[in-house]
């Protein structure tokens, strides 16, 4: 189909869509009223009690600061209207028309076992605006109850998001700091859902991720929704982690411009229609995975039991949740050869690409971890059809005018094929951490203790990635961290305090997988330009406007230089990871040095590791100058990257052994 009629054919599904949306009624199973009269839930104590101390804390009327609830809860309150969403699925299913939705029917029948008694919270990774349409539409065409799903308020466009509120979609607003009575507001209009016991569905990253894996976990609905949990004296409400990943996607490369500095579009009418027409040719599959639900209220039971306050076990759950995510989504082939191309500094014959993989899939056979579609990623057809398809969307390059085939990453396209590698990569950050360390024993001094170097090494690293990935608590990641090395070698030792460097020599060079280098590079790398923009700035207060726009440019720079591996890690989200790491290590000064209001809660979180000392220095750079803080800072990264290239070696000497070029 030329690109005039799918302009026309998608004109003219949103022209019939935003008709109905001007003449459709409302149904009766709303909950809170199909005309989206907004009375009943006014009358909520809970609301009313919440707007009466609001309005006496702040010397306002009382009618004044119901006025302003009613406002915020006509624009959030949503329905289901069996006509919008006749009307919103048609349209759903053609802007779906790439992808065929394959989803885990056991995983469906044990969810559906639950929502007989249950409200159910889905909390979503979001890496296309598709998942709006697919998480509802694998959820309604199995029966489920009425799901309630929130999304940003840049999205309520005018006619469509009126039509759109009827299909249960509640939009809510994002800078929510200067408008307590719309979190007032919204609080009582989650636990009035939670009543009724609806189902709710939203991202818990807040936003798609630009980078491929999943982002901090964002607090604010899961906060309403655990007081609502606590405070009700119904069913349990089971918070319910749901991976959504797709073998390609077409936005992928939009989202990736954005990442070397390009201005994101608003959405409007326009965007709408073009995105529909961007979804033409087919990518492949879209999976849908379900995690292991977790019960909210006894779990903040337990948690507040074990000392935490609302706010921390909040972050603790919320923590869980991501790491259930990343548990549930499976290996998709096109991830795994995007890791292997990536890795490369040059285009791969097909046997150079199945000596990367074949390791990598007895690897993730090892730890039994889900492949997309039940594939076989030791068999060569499925490789070949994922290079095929790959190179068909734009990603890889292919020359096959010389002896045999060869493939590589396509011009420009090195940060769309990590979206696709990053998908899988949280399943490897362990394994990658493990090498390192193993280094680090290697090096150890005679009479030194090579495991406790080991140790240190894989906090350090735990530590300066931890803004990046999901890490267990300090004793399940050294179990883990075992688990690891009883994988790569047969000789590893099992019981704590028998690691020497003569065994972790033999345990590096032995093993058949090597990881760090294609795994830990692109974001060590990207690290290594922030640090050396900081360290140039000396003593002086650093904006984090200059030091990203910096960083793209000298990034770019190095890049053209070969000074960093891939263009990957030229990318404003790696440099934006980067700076809340510094801001955590008090590397930037001053009062306004970096805007980072949106990571706060998270850091908390996730900084379990080197926390501030007494005078806010990190524990690595206490009573040092901020000059030699920021130097310490990039010599630390540039000692990783140092060893980085080491495990290279050691893969490259592998491979020239078995004869692999």
């Amino acid at each position: 189909m030329d690109s005039q009629r799918l302009s026309d054919t998608a004109r003219g599904l949103l022209g019939s869509v935003t008709r109905r949306a001007r003449t459709a009624t409302s149904a009766a199973t709303s909950a809170v009223g199909g005309s989206r009269d907004v009375d009943a839930l006014l009358q909520d104590p809970g609301l009313v009690a919440s707007l009466e101390r609001y309005a006496v804390e702040h010397d306002l009327p009382l009618a004044q600061v119901r006025a302003e609830a009613a406002t915020h809860l006509a624009e959030m309150a949503a329905s289901h209207d069996p006509r919008a969403t006749r009307s919103w699925d048609k349209l759903g299913a053609w802007i779906m028309r790439a992808h065929d939705v394959l989803v885990d029917e056991e995983d469906i029948v044990r969810l559906k076992a639950l929502d007989r008694e249950h409200s159910l919270a889905l909390v979503f990774s979001h890496r296309s605006y598709l998942d709006g349409w697919v998480l509802p539409n694998v959820l309604a065409s199995r029966r489920f109850s009425p799901l309630y799903t929130f999304g940003g308020a840049n999205l309520d466009l005018p006619v469509v998001g009126d039509l759109v509120s009827r299909t249960g979609v509640i939009f809510i607003k994002r800078a929510t700091k200067d408008i307590p009575v719309y979190r007032l507001t919204l609080r009582a209009y989650i636990a009035h859902l939670v009543a009724q016991r609806a189902n709710l569905a939203w991202s818990i990253e807040g936003g798609r991720t630009r980078t491929g894996k999943l982002r901090p976990p964002v607090h604010g609905i899961l906060r309403y929704l655990s007081d609502a949990a606590e405070a009700s004296s119904g069913p349990e409400v089971y918070l319910v982690p749901v991976s959504i990943v797709y073998d390609q996607l077409h936005e992928v490369a939009g989202m990736t411009a954005e990442a070397r500095g390009s201005r994101k579009r608003p959405e409007d009418l326009g965007w709408l229609i073009r995105f529909a027409r961007s979804q033409g040719g087919r990518l492949g599959r879209a999976y849908v995975s379900i995690g292991e639900p977790l019960p909210l209220r006894e779990r903040m039971a337990a948690l507040r039991a074990s000392g935490n306050d609302t706010s921390q076990a909040v972050e603790r759950i919320a923590i869980d949740a991501s790491h259930r995510i990343n548990r549930a989504t499976p290996v998709t082939t096109t991830a795994v050869v995007c890791l292997a191309l990536l890795g490369a500094d040059r285009a791969l014959t097909f046997d150079r690409v199945l000596d990367t993989v074949d390791p990598l899939a007895r690897y993730i056979a090892d730890r039994r971890w889900p492949v997309a579609g039940a594939a076989s990623l030791t068999d060569k057809s499925t490789i070949r059809r994922a290079l095929q398809e790959l190179v068909a969307s734009g990603v890889l390059t292919v020359f096959d005018a010389g002896i045999e085939p060869v493939w590589r990453i396509a011009p420009d396209q090195h940060l769309v094929a990590a979206f696709y590698r990053n998908t899988v990569i949280h399943i490897l950050v362990e394994r990658a951490i493990g090498e390192v360390s193993l280094l680090d024993a290697m090096a150890a001094p005679a009479g030194a203790d090579a495991e406790r170097a080991a140790w240190e090494r894989a906090k350090a690293l735990r530590d300066l990635l931890k803004f990046e990935f999901f890490f267990p608590g300090r004793d399940d990641f050294e179990q883990e961290l075992r688990a690891e090395l009883a994988l790569m070698s047969p000789i590893s030792p099992a019981a704590p305090g028998t690691l020497t460097p003569a065994a972790a020599r033999t345990i590096l060079e032995t093993t058949d997988l090597h990881v760090a280098h294609l795994v830990l590079r692109p974001f060590v790398d990207a690290y290594l330009v922030v640090a050396d923009r900081l360290a140039a700035a000396g003593d002086s207060a650093v904006a984090e406007a200059d030091v990203l726009e910096e960083a793209l440019q000298v990034g770019q720079q190095w890049e053209l230089e070969r000074r960093i591996a891939s263009a990957e890690s030229v990318s404003l989200e790696l440099y934006k990871t980067a700076l809340r790491l510094a801001a955590h290590r008090d590397l930037l000064a001053g009062d306004d040095a970096v805007g980072m209001d949106d990571a706060s809660s998270t850091d908390r979180a996730a900084g379990m590791a080197g926390e501030p000392g007494p005078n806010g220095e990190h524990p690595a750079y206490q009573g040092v100058s901020l000059k030699a803080r920021r130097a310490a800072f990039l010599a630390e990264l540039q000692g990783v990257a140092t060893q980085l290239d080491e495990i290279a070696r050691i893969e490259a000497t592998r491979r020239s052994t078995r004869g692999v070029r």
